[in-house]
């Protein structure tokens, strides 16, 4: 493949809501360009994007893949990286990873289905980083499919930023063409996306007229001048009308609306003439990061003039075809067998062969200019997020701002001895998946896998097993219960051992009672008068203590929020040890703290729900069904709200799978750990006997 100037680059992003037919537009995108000789399926398992045998297996995206594509349009040839990304909301890391190296993205909508979760979704994201974006309609084939609702349904969600560029052309009920709104042309299909001028329809003269003048309005308002030549009933020319659009699709004030049929490869060529002309090149946006040997604000034009900076947004780390990491160069070139700064690592790496990844394929380049994306193969060191630069001029870009996961399970090993594997294919997977995390509960004796969604998970489970050849299973994880006590109470702990020789003696008189800080396991304090027990034990009789708040006695949790006080005791001359007192205290805390009014605390969850309108009602009552307290809601003024509640952790296990059927998806969570709070006596009591059945182990 050629090498391409920044001005030449368009970095586009595939959106939309899973099924709704993304890998299928960058398909039909490869067949136009040259790239293969025939379109893949899903269903086949043959498509450029969805290369993995997850991916294959469950016919859906899972990785964000990246299609390099070249195209010659009006002003010469550009280059096209695609970014195709999964639809699904587990995988919201794969497409947050793509959307902060983008420059402008296509939502890609079902005709059928209309608005989904994911529509929504997509275009909250290129909200948030400002993407230029266009909606292009699939599924146009379908006879049930109405354009003209769909268009209307966008214009109500969305605002008057919708505008149609084209409008359908059908023939008994089979789409045919398609009138260029931009031309006021009528186009007819051929074959392979190919079309001929045709006559436009009586039919959609109405709908044109609307559609034309919103355009030409839009037109107007870009400078005075042409506002009195549109008042005054003048034409403007075809090129001020591509400029004046081209210059609101980038800034956001339109988003075109165009359409086309995956299956039969229509409406592709026009949205490829789109990308060209519509489009932003990198180098209309700035690098924005730090200068590490100042600290300062750093921004920069993309550039291919100045020294070498580049940022490491995916990571792909597979056992077949090796380690990438996949960069954007946001300033100078980089060359292959150069050497590279690790701004983030503080530590040089050599650069081998630059490579073009084409979903599995390998190309190699000569170098790449600002603004493009690439890979490089083994780099040591460098991780997703890290800026590379040169040593002289240290530059740091910002990480993309990738979902953290709530959702978790315990997981263990099915075969003894495949823990050390076990850790590190999990180190692989989460070097490619940022939003999977590894968590050892040492307190519960359990590993916990984390990830955006159960779905997420389970394809871990399956990538472990087909990939690293290691078998886990997920299970239910334990909560973090804590247990304290109630009352004070004064008891006796005495140690006494004989068996010849050097005996063993202890014996201590405790107070044990409520401390008031459940942040703190205990508070030690002695009150001994007369030396009945010497100084030299009261360490002794601590580190008893200390042993013992590890492991309650009521359900093996550990202790807090207890107050000990050594009072009283005695000792023998020469049977006393340390040993001894740390024994007799242990047996003082048993006894006193069973008779202290014993308690479990658990583990409460500051939570927030954000949902539209609609669903708080729903959300609500089941947070109260989950022992929630709701203590408040917030509006975060684009139509949503934000539910505020405490609720007890382990009454959030399912939480995320429960939120999404009662939402259709769109409601999103957030939790953090607060503080504890005494379990009510039904869950204390199944605590109890769980742990005393043997559950724990």
């Amino acid at each position: 493949m050629n090498v391409y100037k920044t001005s030449q680059i368009r970095n586009v992003v595939l959106l939309g809501h899973g099924g709704a037919g993304k890998t299928t537009v960058a398909e039909a995108m490869a067949l136009l360009t040259g790239i293969t000789k025939r379109m893949g399926k899903v269903t086949d398992g043959n498509t450029i994007s969805d290369y993995d045998k997850e991916e294959i297996k469950r016919q859906f995206s899972i990785s964000t893949a990246l299609i390099p594509l070249e195209y010659t349009g009006e002003n010469g040839p550009i280059k096209i990286n695609l970014l195709d990304t999964p639809g699904f909301f587990d995988f919201v890391g794969e497409v947050e990873e793509a959307i902060s190296v983008a420059d402008a993205a296509i939502i890609v909508v079902n005709c059928k289905a209309g608005i989904e979760v994911g529509t929504e979704k997509a275009w909250e994201l290129c909200e948030r980083y400002s993407l230029p974006r266009l909606i292009f309609v699939t599924n146009m084939d379908d006879d049930h499919a109405s354009y003209r609702e769909l268009v209307l349904k966008l214009e109500t969600r969305f605002g008057r930023k919708i505008a149609p560029f084209q409008l359908p052309i059908r023939e008994n009920e089979k789409f045919v063409g398609f009138v260029n709104v931009v031309k006021m042309a009528g186009r007819r299909f051929t074959n392979l996306s190919d079309y001929e001028e045709c006559e436009i329809p009586d039919y959609v003269q109405k709908n044109l007229g609307i559609a034309r003048e919103a355009l030409m309005e839009a037109v107007a308002e870009t400078s005075e001048e042409y506002m009195e030549r549109y008042f005054s009933g003048e034409e403007f020319t075809q090129e001020e009308i591509y400029e004046a659009l081209r210059t609101f699709v980038i800034d956001g004030s339109i988003v075109p609306v165009m359409m086309g049929s995956g299956i039969n490869c229509q409406g592709f060529r026009v949205l490829l003439q789109a990308i060209d002309r519509y489009f932003p090149s990198p180098d209309r946006y700035e690098c924005v990061g730090v200068d590490v040997s100042t600290g300062e604000r750093f921004t920069a034009r993309y550039n291919d003039d100045v020294s070498l900076s580049a940022k490491v947004f995916k990571t792909i780390a597979d056992p077949f075809i090796g380690k990438y990491s996949l960069m954007k160069i946001c300033t100078g070139t980089l060359k292959p067998d150069t050497v590279i700064y690790n701004v983030n690592k503080e530590t040089e790496e050599k650069v081998g062969k630059i490579y073009l990844l084409r979903g599995k394929d390998q190309l190699e380049v000569p170098e790449l200019k600002a603004g493009d994306i690439g890979a490089v193969a083994k780099l040591n060191v460098t991780q997703t997020g890290d800026t590379i630069a040169v040593r002289t001029a240290p530059i740091v870009y910002h990480k993309p701002e990738i979902s953290t996961p709530y959702t978790y399970m315990a997981y263990k090993a099915v075969n003894k001895g495949d823990d050390d594997k076990i850790s590190s294919a999990l180190a692989k997977l989460m070097e490619e998946d940022q939003t999977l995390k590894v968590v050892n509960d040492a307190e519960n004796r359990q590993a916990l896998l984390y990830g955006i969604g159960d779905q997420q998970l389970d394809v871990v489970v399956s990538k472990l097993q087909t990939r690293y050849k290691v078998d886990i299973t997920l299970e239910k994880p334990k909560f973090a219960f804590r247990e304290t006590l109630k009352k004070k109470v004064k008891v006796q702990g005495k140690h006494k051992k004989q068996s010849g020789g050097h005996g063993q003696y202890g014996d201590v008189i405790m107070e044990f009672e409520p401390s008031g800080d459940l942040e703190t396991p205990y508070i030690f304090e002695e009150h001994v008068f007369g030396g009945s027990v010497p100084k030299n034990y009261f360490p002794a009789v601590e580190k008893g203590l200390q042993d013992c708040v590890v492991k309650g006695p009521l359900a093996g949790y550990p202790v807090v929020g207890l107050k000990a006080t050594l009072l009283d005791g005695s000792y023998h001359p020469v049977d006393s040890s340390e040993m001894a007192f740390k024994m007799a205290t242990i047996l003082a805390f048993k006894k006193g703290f069973m008779d202290a009014g014993p308690v479990l605390l658990e583990p409460i969850a500051s939570l927030k729900v954000t949902v539209p309108d609609k669903f708080t009602g729903d959300v609500m009552g089941d947070l109260n069904r989950r022992r929630g307290r709701v203590l408040g809601m917030n509006s975060d003024h684009h139509g949503k709200q934000i539910i505020e509640a405490d609720v007890p952790m382990s009454e959030l296990f399912g939480y995320n799978t429960d939120l999404r059927s009662m939402t259709g998806g769109i409601g999103i969570y957030e939790y953090e750990f607060a503080r504890y709070e005494q379990a009510p006596g039904d869950v204390q009591k199944k605590e109890v006997e769980a742990r005393a059945a043997g559950d724990d182990e």
